[in-house]
């Protein structure tokens, strides 16, 4: 990729690196809290599930955009492997038009109807009495961030030479 758009994305990458250490360093707390409450205090607090769940939303949606970034993900190289470099390319803009155009519809739009809707009902936790809108806010931000890292991609593969195609392949 560019060195202008690593130098761009990396602060961002960074940050969402940290949020996701902070956020499963809590889901790990909390879970053990629950377990601990559970077996040593006889019964378990009422909010360690529910924040549990929460903060297991908030670190798939952002930690899928960080392995997308990254192109840590799971893929099926095999096929794609027995192409020739210029394949290889159109498949590799094609998957990324994919995803963008499935984050921008679906994660970003379809997310935020969805956050809106949510906080306009009214809908509470049980245990946390935290708003359900705010737990849902992790699908729209996570799907801005697969838009962004999926534009970087995108521009990659397009200004991305010849050789280095070939080279790889």
């Amino acid at each position: 990729m560019s060195a202008g758009y690593q130098k761009l994305i990396q602060g961002p990458v960074w940050l969402l690196k940290q949020v996701l250490v902070v956020a499963f360093a809590l889901l790990v707390l909390d879970v053990l809290w629950g377990v601990a409450s559970r077996y040593v205090l006889g019964h378990q607090s009422r909010w360690t599930e529910e924040l549990a769940l929460f903060l297991l939303i908030w670190v798939s949606m952002l930690g899928a955009a960080v392995v997308y970034e990254e192109k840590a993900h799971l893929g099926v190289d095999y096929f794609v492997g027995k192409l020739d470099a210029y394949a290889q390319r159109w498949a590799s803009l094609m998957v990324d038009l994919i995803v963008m155009v499935f984050s921008l519809l679906v994660l970003v739009f379809g997310g935020w109807v969805l956050v809106v809707e949510t906080l306009r009902a009214g809908q509470i936790s049980t245990a946390l009495g935290i708003p359900m809108g705010y737990v849902y806010m992790a699908v729209p931000i996570s799907g801005v961030f697969f838009v962004l890292f999926g534009l970087g991609h995108i521009a990659a593969t397009v200004f991305k030479k010849v050789e280095e195609v070939e080279q790889k392949g």
